[in-house]
């Protein structure tokens, strides 16, 4: 199957500029042409777009996505320098997620303190806030 700029822009949820790019800085391979000239992605192309779009979500840096993206032509090879990619990222995944739930304790803990406030109840060893 093959899928035109526009169609493989629906699909990845990516803009046909950003398509263009990461074709221009090397994330992604110039996919075929059809014959007219005209860029033909395929299924492969969108699966690796879906992980492109992954990694960036996680906030990987272009520049570890364009390491990872010339890695991955050397093959069996270069496995051993991928994993270590992912396993780094995804340690800085985790710290994210720690911190993000820090705050979402301090949050519940905000919500459930004022709903005690709102009932007209202190909050058991708390103090009544003013503000904040």
């Amino acid at each position: 199957m093959s899928y035109s700029i526009a169609e493989a822009a629906r699909r990845s949820g990516l803009s046909i500029d950003t398509l263009r790019y990461y074709e221009r800085i090397k994330l992604l391979d110039p996919p075929a042409r059809d014959s007219a000239g005209r860029r033909a992605y395929s299924d492969n192309d969108l699966r690796w777009l879906e992980f492109l779009t992954k990694l960036r979500t996680t906030g990987m840096p272009i520049r570890m996505m364009r390491e990872y993206a010339s890695l991955r032509h050397h093959g069996n090879a270069s496995v051993g320098r991928r994993k270590a990619i992912l396993l780094e990222q995804r340690r800085s995944v985790a710290a994210r997620i720690a911190e993000l739930q820090s705050c979402m304790d301090v949050l519940d803990y905000k919500i459930n303190n004022y709903e005690c406030l709102s009932r007209g109840m202190a909050p058991q060893g708390e103090i009544q806030e003013v503000s904040a």
